[in-house]
C-alpha cells in the first residue's frame, strides 16, 4: 500500500490526533534540519543555555551570526506540509500540534491549536526584568549598531543561527534591554535548558484525550519530544511517524512511514477530502 494510503487509514482509524512536529517539516520551507536521516548532527550543536548566559563572547558570537541567520527564518513561508496540517485541523482530525520548531510556520499556515514546545524565535525576552521585544526590533537595532557584520553569507541553522566564523566577534555590540540593561535572549529553549513544566503537562493532558499520536519530521533524539511517545505508549495510544530516516521511537511505533513529508501529507489530505 502507498505511504499516503497508509497514513490516510491511520487517520481514519484514529480521527482525533495529537501531532508532534520537528525540523523535517520545515525543510521544504528552506530551513535546514539539525540532524540527517541517521539522526546525526549536520552542524555543530547550538549554543548551550548556560554558556549563553555566562559568557559575553558567546552572546557576541550568537547575535553576530543571527544578523545573517534570522532574516531567512523570518522570511520563510509555510510548506505544503504545514498547510496540510491546517486543513486536517479544520476537518477536525488534529486536536493539537506540539512543535519542537521555533519558526512559527504552523501559525503562518493558519493552524490554531499550536503549542510551541521550545518557544518562538520571533520573540526576545530580557532575562533580568522580563521585558519583551520583537525579534525584528532587536535585529534592526543590532544591525544599525554593527554595520560591519551585515551582508555576509553563511549556511543558516533551524534556530536563526548561521555557520559564520570570524575572528572579530569581540567587537560586536550585543543588544541589551532598554528597560534595565539586562541580557536579551530569544524566547526559545536553548540546549541545556528545560521546557516549562506547564507546557508539558497541559499538552500531555490534551494528548491523553486524543485517539493517537502522529510525529512528523522529527528523529525524536531530544527527550523533550521523545517523552510524548513514552507517554503515548503508557496511555496505550497508537503512534505513527512520518519522517525520512530513523527515529528514537521506532520500537514504539504502530506505523512507520519513511517517506517525503509534504507529498505524503498532501496526498493523504486529498484522499480524506474525497472519501
Amino acid at each position: 500500500m502507498h505511504h499516503a494510503e497508509l497514513l490516510t487509514e491511520f487517520i481514519r482509524q484514529h480521527p482525533r490526533l495529537t501531532v508532534l512536529t520537528g525540523a523535517g517539516i520545515s525543510t521544504d520551507s528552506g530551513i535546514p534540519a539539525y540532524r540527517d536521516e541517521a539522526g546525526v548532527w549536520q552542524h555543530k550543536p547550538p549554543v548551550q543555555h548556560k554558556v549563553f548566559m555566562q559568557d559575553h563572547y558567546a552572546r557576541q558570537r550568537y547575535w553576530a551570526r543571527s544578523l545573517i541567520g534570522w532574516p531567512m527564518i523570518d522570511k520563510a513561508q509555510p510548506s505544503a506540509a504545514h498547510r496540510a496540517l491546517t486543513t486536517l485541523e479544520n476537518m477536525g482530525h488534529v486536536q493539537q500540534i506540539i512543535t519542537q520548531n521555533v519558526d512559527g510556520l504552523h501559525q503562518k499556515a493558519g493552524s490554531q491549536q499550536v503549542l510551541d514546545l521550545h518557544g518562538r524565535a520571533d520573540e526576545v525576552a530580557c532575562m533580568n526584568c522580563g521585558q519583551r521585544y520583537s525579534r525584528n526590533q532587536v535585529h534592526q537595532r543590532s544591525a544599525e549598531e554593527n554595520p560591519g557584520f551585515c551582508g555576509g553569507a553563511a549556511d543558516v541553522r533551524p534556530d536563526g543561527d548561521a555557520d559564520l566564523e570570524r575572528e572579530d566577534f569581540a567587537n560586536f555590540q550585543v543588544p541589551d534591554c532598554h528597560q534595565c540593561g539586562g541580557i536579551l535572549k530569544p524566547d526559545v529553549v536553548f540546549f541545556g535548558d528545560n521546557v516549562p513544566k506547564e507546557k508539558v503537562f497541559s499538552s500531555l493532558d490534551i494528548m491523553k484525550k486524543s485517539d493517537g499520536l502522529l510525529t512528523i519530521g522529527t528523529s525524536l533524539m531530544v527527550y523533550s519530544g521523545y517523552r510524548y511517545c513514552l507517554r503515548a505508549r503508557d496511555c496505550q495510544l497508537p503512534i505513527a511517524a512520518l519522517t525520512l530516516g530513523i527515529t528514537r521511537a521506532d520500537h514504539l511505533l504502530q506505523l512507520k512511514l519513511d517517506a517525503p513529508i509534504s507529498e505524503t501529507l498532501d496526498t493523504a489530505v486529498a484522499y480524506l477530502q474525497t472519501s
